[in-house]
């Protein structure tokens, strides 16, 4: 259909445009894009625990957000989006291993996206979840 997007080259493009970013910084990986559902994975290693040895409420924070941000922008591809509300609750500690967040679309509007977020152990053990606002701004800004 006219209009349309190639998902995979604008999958792509996103991650080209995160080199050298936090996302890259922080060690994620993107393993799923689609319409309405993002799913990310991070190895959770030393750097990323707080001092009681849990991972760190700034990475599950973090993680959500870029999760959240990525549906958000596949919702809104020819347009920028950004975080304009983040809410987190933390729920069981997650320690080193392999963490799974998944993101999914909820609603969206002409102005705004919210997209609902959690992050899993490998045990499919729930540890934070959480909702995001993503206001859209005009392509040029």
């Amino acid at each position: 259909m006219e209009g349309e997007i190639d998902l995979d080259r604008f999958v792509r493009s996103m991650e080209e445009a995160a080199k050298g970013t936090f996302w890259e910084e922080l060690g994620c990986s993107l393993e799923r894009v689609e319409p309405g559902l993002t799913v990310v994975t991070l190895d959770v290693t030393g750097r990323h625990l707080n001092g009681i040895g849990i991972l760190h409420g700034g990475v599950h924070a973090s993680l959500l957000d870029n999760a959240m941000g990525i549906t958000a922008m596949v919702a809104r591809p020819r347009d920028k989006v950004v975080t304009t509300n983040l809410n987190v609750h933390y729920l069981s500690p997650l320690v080193p291993g392999k963490v799974t967040v998944t993101a999914e679309l909820i609603h969206q509007s002409r102005k705004m996206v919210t997209v609902f977020g959690k992050i899993e152990d490998a045990q499919g053990r729930l540890g934070s979840w959480g909702s995001g606002s993503f206001r859209v701004l005009a392509a040029d800004g």
